[in-house]
């Protein structure tokens, strides 16, 4: 059987969000965080909720969620959380696909996707634009789960692999927005 698996990203600091995105993944043994955990950044406005202070505090005594690194993350955020938050980059089996992490902000989509086909990568999650994607290209999954605090598309939301299915999830309503198999 496969694992029950929650996609989160670009979180900036807000915790009832985070802290809301988290409850919709409670079942979820594992959680990736695509990064920009706990600062807003500058071409953002502050989030309404935005306590990167507790947020780090709390996410401090997770320890199923593994984290790649955004444009916002900084060693700091590496301190106060305790997390390894080094890697831009994480290529790993996640039920049965061989999945790469990457907040997303440094190469395109294109060059994702060629690096994906010529490394037998068969999903691609992301964050950093703040728009939820779930689609195929070129037998490619690509995954964004959009933002939890700052989205901009209109709705906060968090992602889910669970029995063959990979769901976008509204966090306040928990509607399946959009899924596809897989």
């Amino acid at each position: 059987m496969r694992k029950k698996i929650g996609f989160i990203s670009d979180t900036h600091g807000g915790i009832d969000e985070t802290l809301r995105a988290l409850e919709v993944l409670k079942d979820c043994e594992t959680i990736y965080h695509l990064g920009d955990v706990l600062y807003h950044g500058p071409r953002n406005a502050l989030p309404v909720d935005y306590n990167p202070k507790d947020l780090a505090a709390y996410l401090k005594e997770r320890d199923n969620i593994i984290y790649v690194r955004g444009n916002c993350d900084s060693d700091v955020d590496q301190m106060v959380t305790d997390k390894d938050l080094t890697n831009k980059m994480r290529v790993l089996d996640i039920n049965g696909l061989k999945t790469m992490l990457i907040h997303g902000y440094e190469e395109t989509e294109f060059a994702r996707l060629e690096y994906a086909k010529d490394s037998g990568i068969k999903m691609i999650v992301t964050g950093h634009t703040h728009i939820k994607v779930l689609d195929v290209k070129d037998g490619v999954i690509l995954l964004n789960p959009g933002s939890t605090t700052i989205p901009k598309d209109g709705i906060a939301s968090v992602a889910m692999m669970d029995d063959k299915k990979i769901k976008l999830i509204n966090i306040y309503t928990e509607e399946v927005l959009k899924e596809i198999e897989y």
